[in-house]
């Protein structure tokens, strides 16, 4: 994984990092497991679960390339704490994807799911921010493999676990259950905000119901 590169900032850069945060120039390489490799003609994202319609919505590699294009100027804090202020991402809003496929009225919280079944779970209302993103781009530039090409869910709101690289669809949920770094000791929210780094920060409502 890269190292992140620090520089002095002035009192209004760091007035806009969350607490615990420092800033970071350049954008570090930082991800658990393998980059795979990327194959189109085998590529699809998946809508399931509790859909409105109760069907599974597909598309295909080309098929997602040409939903509507959005950008977004929007802050990525990790939870190894380093935050890239003001980068530009493209992509498909996730609205859009749920514009697409309606979840059903009774669903609360998502699952993303991504290469080598890994996933992060989401409050319904954090993926439907007009901000969260399925990136494809950054800084008007394809995204590269190791920064999760073709596609990486961007959550400004949220620590960067919560937006995995190389996603492959998307799970509705009637009920909340942890994801990959949530069942391994991370909070269940992450508002970097509120410095919701591990589960022993959680409190009565933030997790799942035992």
């Amino acid at each position: 994984m890269g190292q992140p590169e620090s520089r002095e900032i002035s009192a209004s850069e760091q007035s806009e990092l969350p607490p615990g945060q420092r800033l970071q120039r350049g954008w570090p390489v930082t991800h658990y497991g393998p980059v795979p490799k990327f194959k189109p003609d085998r590529w699809e994202f998946r809508v399931f679960g509790a859909t409105a319609d109760g069907e599974k919505h597909c598309w295909s590699h080309q098929e997602f390339s040409v939903l509507p294009f959005a950008s977004v100027v929007a802050d990525l804090h990790c939870v190894t704490k380093f935050s890239m202020l003001g980068a530009e991402w493209g992509g498909v809003l996730a609205r859009t994807v749920l514009e697409l496929a309606p979840p059903a009225p009774n669903v609360t919280h998502v699952m993303v799911w991504a290469e080598y079944g890994f996933s992060s779970n989401l409050r319904l209302s954090d993926f439907a921010s007009d901000r969260t993103l399925f990136a494809t781009h950054k800084g008007g530039e394809l995204l590269t493999a190791e920064h999760g090409f073709p596609l990486r869910l961007i959550v400004p709101h949220l620590y960067a676990w919560k937006g995995p690289k190389w996603v492959r669809g998307v799970e509705y949920m009637t009920a909340d259950r942890r994801g990959f770094w949530e069942e391994r000791g991370y909070h269940n929210i992450g508002d970097p905000w509120r410095e919701q780094r591990y589960s022993y920060q959680e409190e009565p409502g933030d997790g799942p119901e035992l």
